[in-house]
């Protein structure tokens, strides 16, 4: 199991940010996904927090570390895949902070992952400013920090090494049967430690556009509001079908 942790902030208000999170696929940085669907929405009547479940379908390619692992067969030209991602998250507006937890679908034998982001309001007092005076810290805006920790789990391998042992024959002595067991299971871990940390190195440069496309959306929000934002996408969406827009 390998754990990634990963801290910033954004330069806007904790609603836009919430906002956009919702309004953020697609965009320059994400036309890897394909569709986004809501499975369920409600807002707790005692806690007024708004919980919402989604579904994404998104398009990729498998690295050839990891498909050199795999059965011909199970992927697409180049290693070309789609797979669904479940995203489930909580927002207190009144607190001001959202919960979210992203988990992968498919290959979760391969390689499981799943993301968990904190975002936080981060009001004015909360800023250090003690060489400023009062007219000059009217000028701070409030901003919202996002802390998230990704966990990589891999299973690859195992299965092989459970029909191993299944098949073993009871004369083998059980020194041979214990040195066998040992090589395997060291094997299967090498594996699995080869493919999680692809997953950290990939995920790195995924938070990385991630942040830029959450800024793009924010951006749009600022300039045209939730219009801009929905003509922004609709572009992203023609520009990542091949089509222009008019």
């Amino acid at each position: 199991m390998k754990i990634y942790e990963s801290s910033f902030s954004y330069d806007y208000t904790f609603p836009a940010v919430t906002l956009a999170y919702f309004l953020r696929y697609p965009n320059p940085y994400s036309r890897h996904v394909l569709s986004t669907d809501v499975i369920d929405r409600y807002v707790d009547p005692e806690t007024q927090r708004l919980h919402t479940v989604r579904l994404h379908l998104k398009k990729s390619k498998v690295p050839a570390g990891i498909l050199k692992f795999l059965p011909r067969g199970l992927t697409g030209p180049g290693g070309s895949s789609q797979s669904y991602i479940l995203e489930k998250s909580t927002i207190d507006l009144k607190e001001g902070w959202m919960e979210t937890e992203s988990k992968n679908m498919e290959w979760t034998g391969i390689l499981s992952v799943i993301e968990r982001q904190s975002y936080r309001r981060q009001p004015l007092s909360e800023i250090p400013s003690p060489d400023l005076s009062t007219d000059e810290t009217q000028g701070i805006k409030e901003t919202t920090s996002c802390k998230t920790v990704v966990t990589f789990v891999s299973q690859l391998g195992q299965g092989k090494i459970l029909g191993r042992k299944k098949h073993e024959h009871s004369k083998t002595p059980e020194e041979e049967t214990h040195k066998q067991g040992f090589f395997a299971a060291w094997s299967a871990a090498g594996i699995q430690r080869t493919v999680e940390l692809i997953g950290v190195k990939r995920t790195k440069s995924a938070l990385v556009n991630g942040k830029e496309g959450m800024n793009v959306v924010l951006e749009r929000l600022r300039n045209g509001g939730v219009v801009g934002v929905l003509e922004g996408m609709r572009r992203d969406r023609l520009e990542a079908m091949g089509g222009e827009g008019h």
